[in-house]
């Protein structure tokens, strides 16, 4: 038996105990039945921007950043790292993208952005690797120092220079945008008749072919590159068995040690580029704070997602929505998020009958029926709630999807080298 066949038997999970995975067409029944409910909302409550061109390529543009920031989360966890320094390794990417952006071009930035994040991605990986520090202390660390250098930085690279200061660069050079010609305006035509289905897939694909950066394509094609690596190539395999089972791994010849650097590494690559991605492409400008705890929500995604490409992009995608829905129409769309939450929650509480979990249907008819008494009594909802809603979001997301998740069973145990042997 080769080394990699050896790892995967000793690392695999046993079958009996898992979930059932879901087939491709239960998946796609899935999202068809989704579709159709978000659209009889947008019917019943009049708020078509809901899933407009704009609104579909506003989410995709929000939802990039946290989605580079639950991707690097994946690579490190996936080797028994945990990564809590992703907000502080997106802030460095933020500022050496824009510092490098404005002098000398924005893929330059990017490629900068990318080297920032690294830097603090091999800082968490000398601590707690090499040293063997709590994930948790050295991660928050790595947060405090990036925030205080990029604002000593700042002093030195931006004040002074027109169009910057102490707390933001100058204007970077826009990325190159691709709009396909004809296939966008006929979309976004069938997208203005607001017909039921119809109309809202023809939102959600114009919102993918307009105006569409070029680094969102690139970030988009590094989540199936992501699951290709790690679930498809030997180097995968024996990265994720350090995550697993990193004693059994360094039985069978794994240098734990080199993957788990490799991994943290990308990582804080991956986190980086998101950053560079909010100050060159999301807003042409770096400023201050301006992560605003994205790299929190992209570990959330990450864990919402269940430690998976794909299910991560679903978080990232899902809190990318609805912070976009404050940007058009916020108060109408998010009002109608809460006829949608509502109908969600009874189909939640027939799914609860089902499984004879009783106690939990009644608290979801509870719920369900004070949305729906919320929404039937009101036109809008406060602006307070329009801002907190992609936060509440995420909450509700994860508390429900808590029970369901297995995350790697050595991610975050302290190992030294040599306990294999």
């Amino acid at each position: 038996m080769s080394t990699s066949k050896a790892t995967a038997a000793r690392v695999a999970p046993t079958k009996g105990g898992g979930r059932r995975k879901l087939s491709l067409p239960v998946v796609l029944l899935i999202i068809a039945g989704a579709l159709a409910l978000v659209s009889l909302v947008r019917l019943i409550s009049g708020a078509n921007d809901v899933t407009s061109v704009g609104q579909v390529a506003g989410a995709l543009e929000l939802a990039v950043p946290i989605g580079l920031a639950g991707l690097g989360g994946l690579w490190a966890e996936r080797a028994g790292v945990v990564n809590i320094g992703l907000e502080g390794m997106m802030v460095l990417g933020t500022w050496f993208g824009a510092w490098a952006g404005f002098q000398w071009g924005p893929w330059v930035g990017v490629l900068f952005g990318i080297l920032g994040g690294i830097l603090g991605g091999l800082l968490h990986a000398v601590i707690t690797v090499t040293f063997g520090v709590n994930h948790i202390v050295s991660g928050v660390a790595i947060n405090i120092l990036a925030v205080g250098v990029t604002r000593y930085l700042s002093n030195f690279a931006f004040d002074g220079i027109q169009g910057g200061s102490s707390k933001q660069s100058p204007r970077i050079d826009p990325i190159d945008k691709i709009t396909i010609p004809g296939l966008s305006d006929w979309l976004q035509d069938l997208q203005q008749q607001h017909w039921f289905l119809i109309s809202d897939i023809a939102g959600i694909l114009g919102g993918l072919v307009t105006g569409l950066s070029l680094l969102t394509v690139v970030a988009l094609l590094l989540i199936p590159a992501t699951w290709w690596i790690l679930w498809r190539t030997p180097f995968g395999l024996r990265l994720r068995s350090c995550g697993e089972s990193p004693v059994a791994a360094e039985t069978l010849g794994v240098n734990v040690y080199k993957y788990k650097y490799i991994a943290v590494t990308v990582s804080g690559g991956l986190a980086g580029l998101g950053g560079a991605f909010l100050a060159i492409v999301a807003t042409g400008i770096y400023q201050e704070g301006q992560t605003g705890g994205r790299g929190y929500i992209g570990l959330a995604a990450m864990i919402f997602g269940n430690w998976m490409p794909g299910g991560m992009a679903l978080g990232a995608g899902l809190f990318g929505f609805t912070d976009s829905l404050k940007l058009r129409g916020g108060a109408e769309n998010v009002h109608a998020m809460l006829l949608l939450l509502a109908i969600l929650l009874v189909i939640a509480v027939f799914w609860q009958l089902y499984r004879k979990k009783y106690v939990a249907a009644v608290i979801s008819a509870a719920v369900s029926a004070l949305l729906f008494t919320w929404y039937f009594l009101t036109d809008q909802v406060p602006s307070q709630f329009v801002d907190a809603a992609p936060y509440v979001t995420t909450l509700l997301v994860l508390s429900l999807s808590a029970q369901r998740l297995r995350m790697p069973k050595a991610d975050g145990v302290p190992y030294r080298k040599g306990e294999g042997k």
